[in-house]
């Protein structure tokens, strides 16, 4: 029987079945597999059984303390499976990454958006500088000489799909006009074209994130930030951001690329403009 090389030792293969597995789950073929796996692990004498009970989300547990993900990262400690357990216990490669752009609109979104970065505002903390204002006056804001700038997250991602499309030589952007994250999602709903993927559905299945795809976070108040999605990665976002920094501000200095989003930290979700 085959088997794979994981920091746990060998373990015969089984790809993440694109749900969350959690408590009352009835998969018993599934759950079994799981169960003889957190036995192997040393994470509990539990019955294999194929059912998800109170024992089985304990052991998991007990797994998501002792153990990180593929990263070296802590894992949520929840008792559910999602993609970041999931390889942490079976091995990374049962959790399908993607790296190819749907669309060729997607693809030169992604290289556009990789020329900028780098880019810093000017002075730093001003929401300003000659490509910054660029992004800004993209959608349409009102610059005044002198004076500090506005939230551009927004307006970064708008460039790049307004730049990749001028690239393409199509006639219109897809993306939304916008400058706010919030706006951004509450309109994308109406219009025909674009995919929405919810919070939820994303952590149940990380194959419906495709690379080119603009992450969404409500911080409450009205504020949000966004990106644009390079990667998907076992549970974690490989983005391009605007108005950031390397922790991941939403009000940050600059355009940079982050390795370290979760995809249950993006607590809207996804739009993708990869039909366009």
């Amino acid at each position: 029987m085959t088997t794979i090389q994981t920091p746990l030792g060998p373990v015969e293969p089984l790809p993440y079945p694109g749900r969350l597995l959690k408590l009352g789950d009835f998969d018993v073929i599934t759950v079994t597999r799981v169960q003889q796996r957190l036995n192997a692990v040393g994470c509990g004498h539990i019955t294999e059984n194929g059912f998800f009970d109170d024992d089985t989300k304990n052991a998991i547990k007990l797994f998501q303390i002792r153990y990180p993900d593929v990263n070296g990262h802590s894992l949520v400690v929840d008792g559910v499976l999602g993609t970041l357990t999931w390889g942490a216990l079976f091995g990374a490669q049962t959790v399908s990454s993607y790296t190819i752009p749907p669309s060729e609109l997607t693809l030169e979104v992604i290289k556009v958006a990789s020329t900028q970065i780098g880019v810093l505002e000017e002075p730093l903390g001003s929401n300003r500088g000659p490509m910054v204002d660029e992004y800004q006056q993209a959608v349409g804001l009102n610059l005044k000489p002198g004076k500090p700038g506005y939230y551009w997250c927004v307006a970064f991602t708008y460039y790049c799909y307004q730049q990749a499309t001028l690239e393409l030589g199509l006639t219109k952007n897809p993306h939304i006009k916008t400058a706010g994250a919030l706006d951004h999602w509450n309109k994308s709903k109406t219009k025909p074209g674009i995919t929405r993927i919810t919070r939820i559905q994303a952590i149940t299945d990380p194959s419906l994130i495709k690379p080119g795809a603009l992450f969404i976070i409500d911080y409450g108040s009205g504020l949000g930030h966004t990106g644009i999605v390079t990667e998907i990665n076992q549970g974690r976002l490989v983005t391009i951001e605007g108005n950031t920094n390397a922790g991941g501000s939403s009000n940050g200095i600059g355009v940079f690329k982050r390795n370290s989003r979760k995809i249950s930290e993006i607590s809207r979700g996804f739009i993708d403009y990869s039909s366009f």
